[in-house]
């Protein structure tokens, strides 16, 4: 077993890109919608923020009540688009359950999409017409190319349909004509990994893919973080730990699914760092579009 190691490999992309950041003319700014006080979301954006900050990004963070309404949020981010002069936005997910995400993704212009999200810019995508990938396919692809893992000749399986992993690791399957099942939790998901040369997880719940799901020398990418303590119980199933501080945890069940595999990512070290590399590469990108 080999550990795609995507902290050392994010380390290396973002030391690339602080000699693109000083090369260019102007202080790039890159703005965070952050909607009530999720301690997960907090986190997340201080790793963005951290990130910002050694590329000398100027990373604005816009917060609001979680009370507020989709049609309130979508006002405020007209007003951010169209006033605050940014680079990049990104917001971040999840939103409270009474907001519809995708409209408010859908506020967000193509040229200022870092993560690709807003219907337009995943459209562009999936037609080939992007200047960008979804920072998770950036990141799949660039341990991918730095372990020389080929999808030719490949079967790939694909676990959850979100629209930060599932969705837009399909549409790249696609584009790359690559042979693969997509499968949501509550799908025959054996069915899928047990022949899989490739398991690409992001369904977030912790301990979802065990070893007798997989076969032996399988490439296993775990994109499926979940924040909690977790043990195992008599079953091998994972369960919460009350009163213990949590961490992030991912879909696979690291200790014994590495035995079987040829290459594993970790949770967390895995493709977290390379997904927040890939935000500030895209910024770069999308500005050097203007």
């Amino acid at each position: 077993m080999a550990l795609l190691d995507g902290k050392a490999l994010a380390g290396e992309i973002i030391a690339g890109l602080r000699e693109e950041y000083q090369r260019i003319p102007k202080r790039l700014s890159l703005g965070a919608v952050v909607v009530g006080s999720d301690p997960v979301v907090a986190k997340f954006i201080a790793e963005k923020k951290r990130i910002a900050d050694e590329l000398g990004v100027d990373f604005r963070i816009y917060e609001y009540d979680a009370a507020i309404s989709t049609n309130d949020l979508r006002a405020n981010m007209a007003a951010l688009v169209h006033q605050a002069r940014l680079d990049g936005i990104i917001v971040q997910l999840p939103l409270p359950p009474a907001i519809n995400a995708q409209s408010v993704l859908n506020a967000v212009p193509p040229e200022k999409d870092v993560d690709v999200l807003s219907a337009r810019a995943m459209g562009n995508f999936s037609v080939g017409k992007s200047p960008v990938f979804p920072p998770v396919v950036g990141a799949v692809k660039a341990l991918f190319d730095e372990y020389k893992i080929n999808l030719r000749g490949k079967i790939v399986a694909v676990i959850g349909a979100g629209a930060l992993v599932g969705k837009p690791i399909a549409t790249w399957l696609l584009l790359e004509k690559a042979t693969f099942t997509m499968v949501e939790e509550g799908g025959d998901i054996v069915a899928a990994t047990r022949n899989a040369d490739i398991i690409i997880s992001g369904a977030g719940k912790p301990g979802l893919v065990t070893a007798d799901m997989v076969k032996e020398g399988v490439v296993v990418i775990d994109a499926g973080t979940s924040s909690g303590s977790f043990s195992t119980d008599s079953t091998g199933s994972p369960q919460a730990i009350s009163g213990q501080q949590a961490s992030l945890v991912g879909d696979v069940d690291f200790e014994s699914v590495s035995k079987k595999a040829v290459f594993i990512t970790p949770v967390p070290g895995g493709i977290g760092p390379l997904t927040v590399a890939m935000i500030f590469k895209n910024l770069i990108v999308l500005a050097s579009q203007d």
